[in-house]
């Protein structure tokens, strides 16, 4: 993953092209009907079940729209909630309060929902070894915030992007001309261009698992698509020469099945690409 640093310039963009894209030369709505010196207050409202998430980026939301407004956080990042709880009231300017709503309930109620389905699969995976990834299958622009409520809901990032880690897929390797090749050619590259990224490489079966392990230097090896049966073969033949990894369709049902095989991490594009917002509002008070 890439740096604190590097990830909250990521946040602070999205921040800022979202109230663009929201706010543009105004929001008139509030501009004709409320005066500009009227201060209001306002709560988020929890309507739903789930683990809450974005409280902390909602407070970056305001202090970007208007560093006056205060924010009492009643919940954390993290917490269960349920239908009636209230996260936090946010006094102000009763203008800017309208101005950030749109935004704060939309990243929130997101990324409320993939904590809450990254939770759930930290749950089935209680008492295993067994550590639950992301991936690269996020909403265009807000990537950043999908990764965070990973995070949140006790999940792992994966790499955040195509510039942070070395993944060698099926695609790279026959173009390459096999996995040899590929990952001779990557630690060639990683060499002249001095850089120091880890190499995942991933296996369609398990004789590519067998040329896998006879070049150096691959942090982690990806199982993907492989039966309980092959997966429990492939992690023996690994061993601890390198991490391992399952992906490919893994669900609720099926991902306990995949832990006990004895994978060090389990990918799922699921977090992010298959969730229903959580129901959230602001409401004035």
């Amino acid at each position: 993953m890439i740096t604190q640093e590097q990830f909250q310039k990521e946040v602070d963009l999205i921040i800022e092209n979202a109230i663009r894209e929201d706010v543009g030369d105004g929001d008139h709505s509030s501009l004709s009907c409320i005066p500009e010196s009227a201060l209001g207050k306002a709560k988020l409202l929890v309507k739903d079940e789930g683990v809450i998430a974005g409280i902390d980026f909602a407070k970056q939301v305001f202090a970007y729209v208007d560093p006056q407004m205060e924010v009492e956080v009643l919940l954390s990042d993290g917490a269960e909630v349920k239908y009636g709880d209230i996260a936090f009231y946010v006094t102000g300017s009763s203008q800017n309060i309208l101005k950030a709503e749109r935004l704060v309930l939309n990243a929130m109620q997101r990324m409320s929902a993939i904590a809450t389905k990254t939770r759930s699969f930290v749950d089935l995976l209680e008492g295993t070894s067994t550590k639950i990834l992301d991936t690269r299958k996020t909403t265009p622009g807000i990537r950043a915030l999908e990764k965070w409520a990973v995070k949140i809901g006790g999940g792992e990032n994966h790499r955040f992007a195509l510039y942070d880690m070395i993944m060698l897929k099926d695609n790279h390797i026959d173009f390459a001309g096999g996995i040899t090749k590929a990952i001779e050619k990557t630690k060639a590259y990683l060499k002249k261009t001095h850089r120091d990224l880890k190499i995942i490489v991933e296996a369609r079966n398990l004789t590519e698992i067998e040329e896998i392990l006879q070049s150096e230097g691959v942090y982690r090896i990806l199982i993907d698509n492989f039966n309980y049966e092959d997966t429990r073969t492939a992690v023996a033949l690994i061993g601890e020469t390198c991490l391992t990894e399952s992906s490919g369709g893994i669900n609720e049902r099926t991902i306990r099945a995949y832990a006990e095989c004895g994978v060090d991490y389990i990918s799922s594009g699921a977090l992010t690409h298959s969730v229903h917002n959580m129901d959230l509002s602001l409401k004035a008070v």
